[in-house]
């Protein structure tokens, strides 16, 4: 009998329309033989099932169902597309873990950690994780450039604490620009990390639960045209994403140990994508998605094709491990 899955995208966050398109590729690539497919539009203003024509039925929360040609729709699972809050910040994760309805994304409190840069890193920290010198700032906190440039030099990176796909980051060379990045990143979030700039090779590194066991799947190396990997640079085309990526045997050897590494200390399930940089041959670690890009042109996607996994076989292989 087909499963009925619910195919989570949209969201709260500037996000919004990455995750719709990744949500419509997993729509596409799933077997129709196997699942019956329900794509589910979640925004502020509303929770709804798009049909094939786009017509709009609305979702029962309450036990997270539809009424569809006079039938109720229960789902077997969720398969979560939805970038940022609440799709990657544990929220949705908890809600689906009350209705006891698998989703195919990390457990709530994993999302959550993880969503949140500096205490992801924090708490990797005294694992012996390598990563950047770090300044957090919250909003409405004093702001003393001398301390912060004394603690991580310039260059330096402004990032919003809780944001994807380089929304409210800056990379500041001057004290005089700092303030202007900061407001920039507190537009995205209440909460800002500041970091050392790393000059090396920038790579991406999937890992994912597979046929029950966990697979690390090929590097894919960053080379961007613009100063840093930037919302223009991932997606208008500004930059060239290299799988497998042009770095040594041991480089190689000690992004994977490292991202796997990370994956079973923090006890993660479904997809993660992490993201290093070099340091001669050592990875300092960047940040976690567990909620990655996944159309056709995303880093996951990519890295998976060339580990021998076409689409259709990566999305399944979440559904199913899911269900198990």
């Amino acid at each position: 009998m087909k499963k009925n899955i619910a195919i989570l995208m949209g969201g709260f966050s500037s996000e919004y329309k990455i995750s719709i398109k990744s949500g419509n590729v997993v729509s596409k690539h799933l077997d129709k033989n196997k699942y019956n497919v329900y794509r589910i539009l979640i925004s502020k203003e509303k929770w709804v099932y798009l049909d094939n024509e786009e017509k709009e039925f609305p979702i029962n929360k309450e036990n997270f169902s539809i009424s569809y040609r006079g039938k109720e729709i229960i789902f077997d699972c969720v398969f979560n597309a939805i970038h940022g809050s609440p799709g990657e910040d544990g929220l949705l994760q908890a809600y689906f873990k009350l209705l006891n309805i698998p989703q195919t994304a990390c457990e709530h409190y994993q999302a959550a950690l993880t969503f949140n840069k500096r205490d992801l890193l924090s708490t990797l920290k005294p694992y012996g994780i390598k990563m950047a010198e770090s300044f957090y700032l919250n909003l409405g906190d004093a702001i003393e450039e001398e301390a912060i440039i004394k603690k991580v030099g310039l260059p330096c990176f402004v990032k919003a604490n809780k944001a994807g796909s380089s929304f409210g980051i800056s990379k500041v060379y001057e004290k005089d620009k700092l303030k202007s990045a900061i407001d920039i990143a507190f537009k995205e979030d209440d909460e800002i990390i500041i970091e050392s700039y790393l000059d090396g090779i920038e790579v991406s590194v999937g890992v994912i639960t597979y046929q029950g066991a966990i697979k690390v799947l090929p590097v894919t190396e960053i080379v961007t045209e613009n100063d840093f990997f930037d919302y223009e640079a991932k997606y208008e085309g500004k930059s060239k994403e290299i799988t497998p990526a042009r770095i040594s045997a041991i480089q190689e050897e000690n992004v994977k140990t490292c991202a796997k590494r990370v994956y079973e200390l923090l006890k993660m399930k479904g997809y993660s994508r992490s993201e290093f940089i070099f340091i001669g041959d050592v990875p300092y670690m960047l940040e976690m998605n567990t909620t990655p890009g996944l159309t056709e042109e995303s880093i996951l996607p990519q890295q998976a094709r060339e580990g021998g996994l076409n689409l259709s076989e990566l999305f399944e292989s979440a559904i199913e491990e899911a269900l198990r």
